[in-house]
């Protein structure tokens, strides 16, 4: 580490050209950080001299970024993240570890957070963050230790152990009287259809499994399960949603369905983590409880 100090900048530099290339204007950066236009200014010079080159290209009142400082904030950001977001899991829990868990947003607050507690009282002192994100990310740049994802077995530069399997069913209110008297998967074509933002095909990869020839399938698009959930509890139209999610409302009769609609998704669900982190105490304890947890389901 001695050689490597000759290449720490101190925080209030790396913190003044932050703020300064977020905002692309040395005013600005000096209003958030309290400070003046000036001082900013001395220390982006400061920083600049330590790295030997410019940062900004400087004409008349304006500032813009180099391409190399351009690269070189997108680091520096990405560096000052995980120091905030490692002292702020510190302040949550200073006696126990923190892990950092990235969900998908239906499956963490349906599936996963009603089972948490039984993870915590099996080990006392362990934080969670939860986090959603509905698509990978770069765990270089994210301070994150593991994330739930949904789909094929593939992200770049994280390691993958599969879950469990995900069944979809067809899923309508009764305040939609065109499903209502749908008795098999051909009646679904002439019902207005929710579409999910991350799964577009699934209209289409779903009537084909059912032997169904649809020209176009049009509908509503929304974001997020829940909200398909809602919509179609609503009677806005038939939704394409995993089973086990919706139990509840299935189970009450809020959401109803068809004979032989139930079709396995050839994705599956995955705990994906980065390889720096595959030995890390804390993850190692979460897999294997939530490996037991969705085999038990």
């Amino acid at each position: 580490m001695a050689l490597a100090r000759r290449f720490l900048p101190s925080m209030s530099l790396l913190c003044a050209f932050e703020a300064a290339a977020r905002h692309g204007s040395f005013t600005a950066a000096a209003g958030e950080l309290s400070l003046t236009q000036s001082a900013i200014s001395r220390q982006v010079r400061s920083l600049e001299d330590l790295l030997g080159s410019e940062l900004f290209d400087r004409d008349r009142q304006t500032v813009r970024l180099t391409m190399a400082g351009e690269a070189y904030a997108r680091e520096i950001r990405g560096a000052l993240t995980h120091i905030s977001a490692a002292t702020l899991g510190f302040r949550a829990n200073p006696r126990g570890g923190t892990l950092n868990l990235a969900i998908l947003p239906t499956f963490g607050t349906r599936w996963l957070a009603p089972r948490l507690p039984a993870f915590l009282a099996a080990n006392p002192g362990i934080t969670i963050n939860l986090t959603t994100r509905l698509a990978p990310f770069d765990f270089r740049t994210e301070p994150l230790d593991a994330a739930v994802h949904f789909g094929a077995p593939e992200w770049q530069g994280a390691e993958l152990e599969p879950l469990m399997s995900e069944t979809v069913v067809p899923a309508f209110g009764v305040g939609l009287p065109e499903a209502t008297r749908c008795r098999n998967p051909a009646d679904l074509r002439a019902t207005p259809l929710l579409h999910l933002a991350s799964r577009p095909d699934a209209w289409e990869r779903w009537f084909r499994a059912k032997g169904v020839a649809v020209d176009q399938v049009h509908g509503m698009l929304v974001d997020h399960f829940a909200t398909a959930a809602q919509a179609a509890i609503s009677g806005l139209g038939v939704a394409l949603l995993p089973k086990f999610l919706i139990m509840g409302e299935l189970a009450r009769g809020e959401l109803l369905t068809i004979d032989d609609g139930e079709l396995e998704s050839s994705e599956r669900y995955y705990l994906a983590w980065p390889a720096r982190r595959a030995k890390h105490p804390l993850l190692l304890a979460f897999r294997s409880w939530l490996k037991e947890a969705t085999e038990r389901d």
